[in-house]
């Protein structure tokens, strides 16, 4: 007679979320590389600051086990078809083969099984297409490449196509801009489902921004600066004022620190971030907020006033235009017991 298999008794582990992306023939690799080294690599650097398991990414394809060229010379071979597309908890498409052409009926069939059963749909660059061709844009905003949006606009006219910001944020439908842009939506993800603490630990391991907003323009005239270049004055200033968020800011001061003209600070400084300087502090504000309201300790006046905000009203004004949602809620997702 068999042993009896032992059982424990307890709380069930946490579901794992699957996250599926879309792969096809042809693909620029980087956008795919994106959701990988956010979703899938080995993370010991959150041991003991995740509450929930971390993701189970499948890179999903019409036809499993057939390898697929990708631009630069070599191939990969997608294990799973689009049915586990359909059955994910996030979706993303990284592209479509030709933004000008068709989307394959059988991929936008599963974006919109997906869709149906809940799952959350996410596009990067010309990905906005398949979301587009599925129906799953119609009366939102949306965004693409800023290379694509004419077109997008063209053959889907019931999307409210902008393309001047990184990413937009419909809830459940989440659409980005080209390449670099993908980083930031899928921190964004990361910092949904699983805070601000550990979005800022992968971004940390990325070498890239913790937090750029989703309306941050797509395109700026100075984004990097050359390496041999010394640091400049409105590099000086960003520095500076990174030290000072608590105290208040104006764009006088910005430019005093930066050694410049309010006029010529307030060209300088949107040309290279794609942001306006008092845009810019807040943003800055509001990602210095997340770890506290994550923690039990403070109300959230006192958190307004230890980041910088002259009042409750102005943060939560500028939360909820950035974060999408109140300061209240975001603590009740993510604040930690005390």
């Amino acid at each position: 007679m068999a042993e009896p298999v032992p059982v424990t008794i307890g709380r069930r582990p946490a579901p794992v979320h699957t996250v599926a992306v879309y792969a096809f023939a042809g693909m620029a690799p980087f956008e795919l590389g994106v959701v990988v080294e956010v979703f899938a690599l080995a993370r010991p650097e959150l041991a003991g600051l995740l509450s929930a398991p971390w993701y189970d990414v499948r890179v999903c394809a019409e036809h499993p086990g057939h390898p697929l060229e990708a631009v630069g010379g070599f191939s990969l071979t997608p294990r799973h078809g689009l049915e586990e597309l359909a059955a994910a908890d996030t979706v993303v498409v990284v592209g479509v083969p030709d933004p000008y052409g068709d989307v394959p009926p059988a991929v936008t069939a599963a974006l919109r099984t997906a869709h149906a059963r809940g799952a959350r749909v996410v596009s990067i660059c010309s990905g906005a297409f398949a979301l587009a061709a599925a129906g799953l844009l119609d009366g939102l905003p949306a965004t693409t490449h800023w290379r694509y949006a004419a077109e997008l606009r063209r053959r889907y006219p019931d999307v409210r196509v902008d393309p001047d910001v990184l990413y937009v944020d419909n809830g459940q439908v989440l659409t980005s801009a080209g390449s670099a842009a993908g980083i930031d939506l899928c921190l964004h993800l990361v910092r949904q489902d699983h805070g601000a603490r550990v979005a800022n630990t992968v971004a940390r391991r990325f070498v890239v921004p913790p937090h750029r907003d989703g309306g941050q323009a797509q395109f700026v005239q100075a984004a990097v600066r050359p390496v041999e270049e010394p640091e400049d004055g409105v590099a000086r200033s960003m520095r500076w004022a990174l030290e000072q968020l608590a105290r208040p800011l104006t764009v006088p001061l910005l430019a005093r620190a930066a050694g410049m003209s309010d006029r010529s600070y307030l060209r300088h400084f949107t040309a290279r971030n794609g942001v306006s300087p008092m845009r810019w502090v807040a943003i800055q504000r509001i990602a210095a907020s997340l770890p506290l309201l994550e923690s039990p300790e403070g109300s959230v006046e006192e958190i307004a006033a230890a980041v910088g905000f002259e009042s409750a009203a102005t943060f939560r004004h500028h939360f909820g235009r950035t974060m999408r949602t109140s300061p209240t809620a975001y603590r009740r997702t993510f604040g930690r017991a005390a």
